[in-house]
């Protein structure tokens, strides 16, 4: 049982983005080490290279003392290393058995799954965590169940593999008290068989309790490696950023006060969200930070119509219930998501298709197809696209060009307020720059914008005000000599500074 990993200089590059420049991580047999860093610090790089999910460019991995390359998570799970991610990896429309024994099922022969054992074994998985849940069941698919629950399922898959060493990367973001207090015995009754444990969490109340030592990356470097018993919570977060007084680093008008308010939101709750209440004005860029997975989707989507909620949303000094994104649009709302590929774009069609997705119905009976390639033409030249043609695929061109279409579909709308959902996750330095400018001029047109973005450093440059979630709620309001890095990653990590609210 007993296993050593130790990840020395890791490098990761993508392109031109340096996800990891020397990440470093020894973890040993019966201990517990918090993996911690703010996003974008490669906390995520890191763990997947030693799940063999991504290749490093440089750097080694040892196993056991060995120089080993994980070249795939089969390679991984075979040495005992697993994962459990807070997005989990089950298929909805198998049962929870399924779930946790794909691909490692318990066979008759060569290829007749024991169906009797399977059921048995998962039984015992779920027994864990007796008490805690209320639906789960061999049987049921996975669809049926609560996200708890799934998170549950997730847990147990991981421990079907008997691995040697586990990362539990946000595995308790889904989790209720008692669910976290049982894994916590649980991770306490692997360390004494000798299980070697990655933690990595945004709640440093969970990582003082169960950690034994932390590893904490700044920028993709390794930066600190340190005892529990030797930390403070501030001394954890002056690791994680660099230069706790850092100021914005772009200036940026001030709203008027007088500007109208565009959106008024009060205790405005989801399956996620716990009594979300802000005021956004007509030309205000604000911002919504935290740790990935807090909340701030879901908030984007809620105001979009595609969650359903309690709670007050006035609109344009009305009161609204979108129960579906059409209606949204209808009130000219734009909604503009991070994955481009699965949520933004018809890969597969043309890019004069993809800037229309929104607004074919304004062409009329039959199509005036030669109107929308006009205003198709007019608004890729506004936006700079680098392209070939409209009729080219959208498949065809950079990462940057492709979230300038994602974007312009909605330009021609004229929405008054624009949902940012991280828009410039894998957009290059330059194509970034274009977009600020951009967001700069739909501001002085007075659009309202709300926008989440993972890179801290973005937040911080671009928004008149950041709201800070945590938990589905929102923990700080920071602006002017309160909107700093120290202020916004304290309160991601949900650690309170002064002057937050």
């Amino acid at each position: 049982m007993d296993v050593s990993l130790s990840a020395q200089h890791i490098v990761k590059r993508y392109g031109g983005v340096v996800a990891l420049a020397d990440g470093n991580l020894n973890v040993a047999s019966g201990e517990v080490v918090a993996l911690l860093g703010a996003n974008g610090s490669g906390k995520s790089t890191l763990s997947k290279i030693i799940t063999g999910v991504v290749s490093p460019n440089e750097g080694s991995l040892l196993i056991d003392g060995r120089p080993t390359t994980l070249s795939s998570p089969q390679i991984a799970k075979k040495l005992g290393i697993t994962a459990v991610y807070q997005e989990l990896s089950l298929i909805p429309d198998m049962t929870v058995s399924e779930n946790i024994w794909l691909t490692h099922e318990p066979l008759r022969g060569k290829s007749l799954i024991k169906n009797r054992e399977v059921r048995a074994r998962t039984q015992e998985l779920l027994n864990l965590f007796s008490g805690t849940f209320k639906s789960l069941a061999p049987d049921i698919p996975v669809k049926m169940l609560p996200p708890d629950e799934r998170q549950i399922v997730e847990i147990l898959k991981a421990l079907s593999t008997q691995p040697r060493l586990i990362i539990l990367d946000e595995a308790t973001a889904s989790l209720d008290t008692q669910q976290v207090n049982r894994l916590f015995d649980l991770v306490a009754d692997w360390k004494s068989r000798g299980m070697a444990i990655v933690f990595v969490s945004h709640r440093m109340e969970e990582i003082f309790r169960v950690a034994d030592r932390a590893t904490v990356l700044r920028s993709g470097r390794s930066v600190g490696d340190i005892p529990m018993s030797d930390a403070t919570r501030e001394s954890l977060v002056e690791l994680m950023i660099e230069g706790a007084s850092t100021p914005r680093n772009i200036a940026i008008d001030s709203v008027k006060s007088d500007a109208p308010v565009r959106l008024s939101v009060e205790k405005l709750t989801t399956s996620v969200l716990k009594n979300i209440a802000f005021e956004l004005r007509d030309g205000e860029l604000l911002g919504l930070g935290g740790l990935h997975g807090q909340g701030q989707s879901d908030l984007l989507l809620t105001l979009f119509g595609d969650i359903p909620h309690t709670g007050k949303i006035i609109l344009s000094q009305k009161p609204v219930n979108f129960t579906h994104p059409r209606q949204a649009m209808d009130n000219q709302v734009a909604f503009v998501p991070g994955d481009r590929a699965t949520e933004g774009l018809l890969l597969i069609r043309s890019i004069l298709e993809n800037l229309q997705l929104p607004s074919w119905a304004n062409f009329g009976t039959p199509l005036n197809i030669n109107r929308a390639r006009a205003e198709s033409q007019n608004t890729a030249q506004s936006l700079n696209v680098v392209m070939a043609s409209l009729d080219a695929p959208v498949s065809s061109l950079s990462g940057g060009n492709a979230q300038k279409i994602v974007i312009g579909k909605w330009m021609s709308r004229n929405p008054k307020l624009l949902l940012l959902n991280d828009p410039t996750k894998g957009v290059d330095v330059g194509a970034k720059g274009e977009f600020y400018n951009l967001l700069a001029q739909l501001q002085q047109q007075g659009t309202a914008i709300l926008f989440y973005s993972s890179d801290d450093d973005e937040l911080l440059g671009l928004c008149n005000r950041v709201l800070v979630l945590h938990d589905g709620e929102i923990t700080a309001e920071l602006s002017g000599g309160d909107l700093t890095h120290a202020n916004l990653v304290s309160a991601s990590m949900g650690t309170q500074q002064e002057n937050n609210v």
